[in-house]
């Protein structure tokens, strides 16, 4: 579910474009294995609609975006080298900053766009240097079956570094309120609504109200909003975050169109942070394909 002004872009796309929208440079593609959208502020891929299974797409986007520099509100932002307010650094770094990190705010360029298996390959970097030693990349594939997105973090400095982040999936419903998310019954989880309180999950998590939490697991989730069932994998990710606002969306979404959208996002937080030494690698990622028993 996306803008009515990106739909209109996206409809008069033939092939691959760079063009405009809301004041951001965006990458379009209109193929035959379906449609991407990309903003390169913060890399977020916005819209992702595979023509073989689906007559909508899978990512929410809200109606109203803020206007620049603000952030886009859905798709899938990147938040890093930190998620949330956790912001871990070595001690050389300055450790103010943004919520969820700069990267979802700056600049990226578009490096490669490669054919892949019927689909897209898209490879991504900043375009300025947003850590003194860690440097991410993006990659995203796309195609009529699946939407998968990397986030790979390199360790170029000398000192070891403490990361966190998410791929913070906007995921499109008929109704946040009558969604289910299966996968995390029994996982233990911090639930942010009563100061970050441990618990554990009883039976399957239907979605009544606002939540916001932060799952131990690493378990294949699928979300079912009784009209699809989108099969969510992460890898990399010991942390399921589900959130949604409730009746209190955010400033720049009204709650009619909040309603459209549940958060079900691959991250690494407090629960799970990531040692890098020098020289090493992580791979934050995520996968979208609908579950085999979808009607």
């Amino acid at each position: 579910m996306i803008p009515d002004s990106l739909r209109q872009l996206l409809d008069a796309t033939q092939g691959q474009r760079r063009t405009q929208w809301q004041g951001r440079e965006v990458w379009l593609a209109n193929e035959a294995w379906g449609e991407l959208a990309l903003s390169l502020q913060g890399a977020q891929v916005l819209h992702f609609r595979p023509t073989s299974h689906d007559a909508g797409g899978w990512l929410w986007v809200t109606p109203s975006p803020q206007p620049l520099p603000g952030a886009i509100r859905g798709g899938i932002p990147l938040c890093w080298p930190w998620f949330a307010d956790e912001r871990y650094a070595d001690e050389s770094e300055d450790h103010s900053g943004p919520f969820h990190g700069p990267a979802r705010k700056a600049d990226w360029r578009l490096d490669a766009v490669d054919e892949h298996e019927g689909g897209i390959e898209l490879h991504l970097s900043p375009e300025s240097r947003l850590h003194s030693q860690l440097s991410p990349r993006l990659l995203v594939q796309a195609n009529a079956n699946r939407l998968h997105v990397e986030l790979i973090t390199e360790h170029t400095g000398e000192t070891p570094v403490k990361l966190s982040g998410a791929l913070h999936s906007y995921l499109a419903v008929s109704d946040a309120q009558a969604c289910r998310v299966e996968g995390l019954a029994g996982a233990r989880y911090l639930d942010k609504h009563r100061d970050f309180a441990e618990a554990d999950q009883q039976g399957e998590l239907g979605i009544r109200g606002a939540v916001d939490r932060i799952y131990h697991s690493n378990a294949e989730l699928v979300l079912d909003d009784g009209r699809r069932r989108l099969r969510i994998a992460r890898q990399g990710s010991d942390s399921a975050v589900v959130w949604h606002p409730g009746e209190a969306p955010p400033e720049d979404t009204a709650a009619e169109a909040a309603r459209r959208f549940l958060c079900v996002e691959a991250a690494n937080t407090r629960l799970d942070p990531v040692w890098l030494v020098p020289g090493a690698q992580h791979l934050l990622g995520t996968t979208l394909s609908l579950a085999e028993d979808t009607p």
